[in-house]
Order: C-alpha cells, then sequence, then structure tokens
C-alpha cells in the first residue's frame, strides 16, 4: 500500500497542473501580505482564494486523475491487492499531493507573516477542505463510467457549495424570517463545509459582520471553543463519509 501511494504521490507532484496550482496559490499569497498594510487584510485575501480556489481545483483535478488513470486501477486490480488498499492508496496519494501543494503555496507565506492562531488555523482550514473535495471526486468518479458526467457532477458539486448554498440559506431566511429558525440554520450550517471552513477563520478575526448571516448565527450558539470542536469534527465527517460511500461502490463495482 505504501509503495502504491508513492508511486500516485510522485507522478502527481511531476503534474505541470499540480505546480501550476501551487505557482498560483504562491503569487495571490505572497501579493496579498505585500500589497495590504497589515497581515489581517491579506488574510482576509487569501480567505476568499482558499474558500473558492482550492475546492475546484482539488475536485476537477482528483476527478479528472481519476479518469485517466483508469487503466492503472485496472491493472493494480489483476494483481493479488484488495480493492480497499487500492482505493485508499489513491485517496492518500491524491490528498497528500492536494494538502503539500496547498501548503507550499499558501502555508508557507501564512506561516511567516501571520504565525499565530489564525494563521495556523487558515493552515488546518485549507488542507481539510483539500482532503475533502478530494474525497467528493472520488464519490463523483464513482458514480459514472463517463468521464464528461463525472467532470459535470464534480463542477456542480463545487458551484453548488460554493455559491449556490449561501443564496438558498439566505431566501430560506427571508421567506421564514417571521419564524423562530436561528437553531435551525445552525444545522443547515452544517450542511456546508466551505461555510464551516469561513466561520472556522472569522470566528478568530474581529470580522463578524463579513461573515454573512449564517455565519453570525453561528457565532451567537457556538463561538466557544465547543462550538470550534464541533465544527471540526463535521469538516471530517464531510470527508470521511462522501470517501466511505465511494469506497463501498468501488469495492462492489464491476471493473
Amino acid at each position: 500500500m505504501n509503495r502504491i501511494i508513492k508511486i500516485i504521490l510522485l507522478d502527481i507532484l511531476r503534474s505541470k497542473i499540480v505546480v501550476t496550482y501551487t505557482i498560483i496559490l504562491a503569487v495571490l499569497s505572497w501579493s496579498s501580505f505585500a500589497l495590504e498594510d497589515n497581515a489581517a487584510k491579506g488574510i482576509l485575501t487569501i480567505l476568499n482564494v482558499i474558500l473558492l480556489t482550492v475546492p475546484l481545483v482539488s475536485i476537477l483535478f482528483s476527478t479528472i486523475y481519476l479518469y485517466n488513470s483508469a487503466e492503472f486501477i485496472e491493472l493494480l486490480l489483476s494483481q493479488p491487492i484488495k480493492r480497499r488498499k487500492i482505493w485508499l492508496s489513491l485517496f492518500f496519494g491524491l490528498s497528500l499531493s492536494m494538502v503539500l501543494a496547498f501548503f507550499v503555496g499558501a502555508g508557507i507565506p501564512l506561516l511567516l507573516y501571520s504565525f499565530d492562531n489564525v494563521g495556523l488555523m487558515m493552515i488546518t482550514v485549507g488542507c481539510l477542505i483539500s482532503v475533502i473535495f478530494v474525497a467528493l471526486a472520488f464519490l463523483s468518479s464513482i458514480l459514472t463510467r463517463d468521464k464528461a458526467k463525472g467532470i459535470g457532477i464534480a463542477i456542480m458539486t463545487w458551484l453548488y457549495f460554493a455559491l449556490l448554498f449561501d443564496g438558498m440559506v439566505l431566501f430560506l431566511l427571508f421567506q421564514f424570517s417571521d419564524y423562530p429558525i436561528e437553531n435551525a440554520m445552525v444545522g443547515v450550517t452544517a450542511l456546508s463545509p466551505i461555510d464551516l471552513a469561513r466561520i472556522q477563520i472569522l470566528l478568530h478575526l474581529d470580522v463578524s459582520a463579513m461573515m454573512g448571516y449564517t455565519g453570525a448565527i453561528f457565532k451567537d450558539f457556538f463561538g466557544t471553543s465547543m462550538g470550534l470542536i464541533i465544527s471540526f469534527l463535521l469538516l471530517c465527517l464531510w470527508a470521511i463519509i462522501p470517501f466511505s460511500i465511494s469506497l463501498r461502490k468501488f469495492k462492489n463495482k464491476d471493473l
């Protein structure tokens, strides 16, 4: 299993797409801190990159890589290797490469310019978001053999969590504004890993006005260490559950 992970990891790290992704993250991160007069403004700029660019690249690259590796996967299946080990190796290889690219591109500038709770929180959340959307990519790719459909599912998944989810939540809030639905909104917020990631970071900054309505409600109810623990556990579940479903489907799939 370790040997397969090493092969996959080295193959991905040689990819021009991953190298370009790392360089773009580095340019955006370094320039954000260099152009702003204080680190807090630079962090807010990088936050938008983490919440939009990192999920998109993670889910799209991972989905395409899995489809392009179909022959390699079939070769591994012909060997006396359990399907579970193959799927786990692919997941760990892709997750490690995405996390490493994020850390080199955005993590190092954050450590240098904001070596505090906020900077460390952003690095942790960025790594978790990378792993979560890799897991969602595994689920997208296992749902259909058609590469175009799989990539379409991946893009729609990112679009939903990055853009559509907040719009749907605001619509519900305006429609049911006369009812006490604040407690329900806390539960609804847990349905989006990007919202959870945003709240994790902004709870550590005095910028509650920028958190949006869902973030403000979350802060009122869970602006404590217990709230952070709960949201971290939810983020971990967002990585575990989609991958577990994809693993189950892969083990039973006729290739």
